[in-house]
């Protein structure tokens, strides 16, 4: 079993199917890179349990969010809790710690691990797969009898075999990492912030930082902003009660990033003893806090998939296939709930664009 990928989808798919079958885990980096995308909802909490990793995921020490507080279709923010969540807090994430935590975990149950290196090409050789893989500059053959895709956004092996990623908009987001105090209005919380060019998103994370996010279209003269970090603190500083967050926790800049947020889903993400899952699957826009909780999900359904495929499920890799469309359908539905309702810029592009009918049709 190879896959490609050793992200938090990658890695959850090795750690389930390691105790069960021969795994490799292959990753382009050997360290885990700085990521946006910080937040777990509270039914996170399901699945570690179903993956016996609750009490070592709850040791990790990540911060408990107990809510969400947005500036949304509405001047005046409005705060939503989990205090009747069956399931408890959702969490920020320290994310180098967490995805580290499940390269461990996957390593601890019996998956290797190869990184850095990089695929080459992937083709069947028989009733099995051939990699060529590169390795510190040297060749590396792989076979395999199933191969899992979890890529991410560029999903490699799922491009190489002929499948489309199909976009839906061209989302970007500019982040920044920082210092910072959990003080304040947005303490504990997730906080959202819609503007004329687009949206705003701050959370306090682990360690005393905070991170801040500006989400715009890659088209839009906003994007320079977004790819400019001094800009686009800046801007953050003239923005609503954004401003009054960033003051109250004393937020001090260190690093950043620009990339790409759009919604992308791979047509077909099951084939011939392959699938595609985490954001090789569906890339989610990030105003869903789903794309985190999706990983796990589908690192989790793959593996079952795969295994029961091995087993001589005939019906495994469509099942899946068909799993991975009804998520996309539903999250369609509530993306374009949750952007129709911000209606205080209708003739702007970005708002524009998002009040279209067809924004949220399945191709």
């Amino acid at each position: 079993m190879l896959i490609v990928g050793a992200g938090p989808a990658g890695a959850t798919a090795a750690l389930n199917l390691a105790p069960l079958r021969r795994v490799c885990l292959m990753d382009l980096r050997s360290d885990v890179p700085p990521r946006i995308g910080e937040s777990l909802p509270p039914a996170a909490r399901r699945l570690f349990t179903d993956m016996g990793l609750v009490e070592s995921f709850l040791a990790q020490g990540h911060a408990p969010c107990f809510g969400n507080r947005s500036a949304w279709g509405s001047d005046e923010p409005v705060e939503t809790d989990f205090l009747r969540d069956p399931d408890g807090h959702g969490w920020h994430l320290d994310r180098a710690r967490f995805d580290g935590w499940l390269r461990g975990i996957a390593a601890e149950r019996g998956a290797e691990l190869l990184a850095p290196a990089r695929l080459r090409s992937i083709a069947r050789d028989g009733g099995n797969w051939k990699a060529e893989l590169e390795m510190a500059g040297r060749p590396l053959e792989v076979a395999a009898d199933f191969v899992i895709d979890a890529g991410g956004r560029s999903a490699p092996v799922a491009t190489r075999l002929g499948a489309q990623r199909r976009a839906q908009d061209g989302l970007v987001c500019g982040w920044i990492h920082g210092a910072a105090h959990n003080v304040g209005a947005a303490a504990g919380l997730t906080y959202v912030e819609a503007c004329e060019e687009g949206w705003w998103y701050t959370a306090a994370i682990p360690s005393g930082r905070r991170v801040l996010a500006f989400h715009t279209d890659a088209d839009l003269p906003a994007a320079r902003i977004a790819a400019d970090s001094e800009r686009l603190i800046a801007r953050a500083r003239q923005t609503g009660e954004l401003s009054q967050v960033l003051d109250e926790c004393e937020f001090t800049p260190h690093h950043g990033g620009f990339t790409a947020a759009h919604t992308l889903a791979t047509d077909p993400c099951a084939g011939d003893a392959w699938l595609a899952v985490g954001d090789a699957a569906l890339s989610l826009d990030p105003l869903s806090a789903q794309g985190l909780l999706n990983a796990l999900f589908t690192g989790l359904a793959v593996a079952e998939a795969a295994n029961r495929h091995l087993c001589g499920g005939r019906d495994a890799l469509s099942g899946y296939a068909a799993a991975v469309s009804r998520i996309y359908a539903a999250y369609r539905r509530d993306l374009s709930f949750y952007y129709q309702a911000e209606t205080r810029w209708p003739k702007a592009p970005f708002w524009k664009r998002r009040h279209q009918a067809d924004f949220c049709r399945c191709a």
